[in-house]
């Protein structure tokens, strides 16, 4: 598949049509989604639709913008008028928002063309793309190994090109695993820089919308176009959206990178190989590389899976059969209530609700949420002192290339390690991206992890397209 880059040009230029590649991307849909199980609902009929209106403005003279006709697939937990907005739950099943998310009206005002909506782990909670209500998704590098969770279907999605672009959230590292697992780049953006209005929620103080694409520059012109202030979203950073795609090639001259011991501990041989050899490459593209210990990342698990259910639990507690969604008629409104919270979720969000809600309960919030958030005050000083001694982190995205299905669902501790080098970031609302870097056991690709502090994109990006060149060459 084309970069959305090259789409955008064509399509501006008369060189192609928006119309034609959706027609490009809808055929690779229908050749590979009964086997890959990604979208659960296209919007054939919206997406000519759009492609239409754009091929119109460019026959006007019109400059339909950075993403012009490029189509995109989304994450199916951000609500899109009059179309299905599942989370991958039962209780939402045949859920048709009445409004735009965001994110979806800055895609459309940026001439990008929505496909329809991928699968998740129900509500977001998981790491694998097994939790769906709906069946899950499957790696298009291997079939048989999951593409990563919670946003497997967007990453499915860029991975099996049915779509150059795609948008997943990321609470753990549901954007930056599913990138790794599927060979992509994947970008947890700064919390704030793109709204989550219309983003359904999991944990509010963590999630945060970004890309997913085959290249850099790719991600950086989405992420150009989605962020910025928003005022619908209390929590977004009054500021416009940063330049991005005039910096992807800055390179990492003079830049100090730091290898941090324990976002390559417990990995595979072949993930911690890639990372060394990540290190390498921007050593030799100029970068001044430290090695770094910050111990407080080995409490970020513990953490995240006290606060995040917490939020999960009070989050969650709308979905009652009485205003929208699936409704179980009982004698009361409780027995309602109950049989409908019980037919309607799947086991993994139960499980999260529960421990959230234990945590928050009288007698153990002190003990358990309020501990959680003191681990989250440390992360944060430990991020600050880490980024007085170097610029950038690196580490591995995950500790293994993309498992078999079934070998950790049995096993909820093992599914959660596999988010273990990427939690820290959102217990510290700073920005990361993985990118792909050498191959492990099959030949399936390793993710390396960029992280670096509040409003760092660029710098990012910058060291991400090092690494994407030294790959190319080698």
């Amino acid at each position: 598949m084309k970069t959305a880059q090259s789409i955008a040009r064509e399509v501006q230029s008369g060189e192609s049509s928006a119309s034609a590649e959706l027609d490009n991307s809808l055929s690779a849909i229908r050749a590979r989604d009964e086997e890959l199980n990604v979208f659960l609902y296209v919007d054939e009929e919206g997406a000519r639709a759009t492609a239409a209106s754009i091929d119109e403005r460019v026959a006007r003279g019109e400059d339909v913008g950075p993403l012009a006709g490029v189509p995109i697939a989304i994450k199916d937990n951000m609500c899109q008028t009059g179309i299905p907005t599942t989370c991958s739950s039962k209780i939402l099943e045949g859920w048709r928002p009445p409004y735009n998310a965001t994110v979806i009206d800055r895609l459309i005002a940026a001439g990008a063309v929505p496909v329809g909506k991928t699968n998740l782990d129900e509500f977001a909670m998981g790491s694998s793309t097994e939790n769906s209500a709906f069946g899950p998704t499957r790696n298009p590098l291997d079939p048989s190994r999951v593409p990563g969770g919670s946003s497997g279907g967007s990453a499915a999605a860029v991975a099996a090109n049915m779509t150059p672009l795609a948008l997943g959230s990321d609470t753990g590292g549901s954007i930056r695993q599913p990138a790794a697992l599927c060979g992509l780049i994947g970008m947890k953006p700064s919390y704030g820089l793109v709204s989550r209005y219309g983003l359904i929620a999991f944990a509010s103080s963590l999630d945060q919308i970004g890309p997913f694409s085959k290249n850099v520059m790719d991600a950086a012109i989405l992420l150009e176009a989605i962020a910025g202030h928003d005022p619908l979203d209390s929590t977004s950073l009054p500021e416009p959206s940063p330049s991005l795609v005039a910096h992807v090639n800055d390179g990492v001259a003079g830049k100090r990178i730091a290898l941090v011991r324990e976002l390559v501990e417990g990995a595979d041989e072949d993930v911690v190989i890639s990372v060394n050899r990540a290190v390498e490459a921007l050593k030799d593209a100029g970068a001044t590389i430290v090695e770094l210990s910050i111990p407080e990342f080995r409490l970020g698990l513990s953490a995240y899976y006290l606060i995040a259910p917490a939020e999960a639990s009070s989050n969650l507690a709308r979905y009652d059969g009485v205003r929208y969604g699936l409704r179980v008629d009982a004698e009361d409104v409780a027995a309602m209530n109950e049989a409908t919270r019980t037919a309607g979720f799947g086991a993994e969000v139960k499980r999260r609700i529960m421990l959230g809600t234990y945590a928050l309960s009288a007698g153990y919030f002190d003990a358990y949420y309020g501990q959680a958030l003191k681990v989250r005050t440390r992360m944060i000083d430990a991020f600050k002192r880490a980024y007085q001694q170097a610029d950038l982190l690196i580490g591995a995205t995950t500790p293994s290339v993309a498992f078999a299905f079934g070998t950790k669902t049995s096993d909820p501790m093992s599914m959660y390690l596999s988010d273990v080098f990427t939690i820290p970031t959102n217990l510290a609302g700073e920005a990361a991206v993985s990118v792909p870097f050498g191959t492990g056991e099959a030949g399936l690709p390793v993710g390396v992890q960029l992280l670096g502090p509040g409003r760092s994109e660029a710098q990012l990006f910058a060291a991400a397209r090092v690494l994407e060149i030294a790959e190319d060459r080698s």
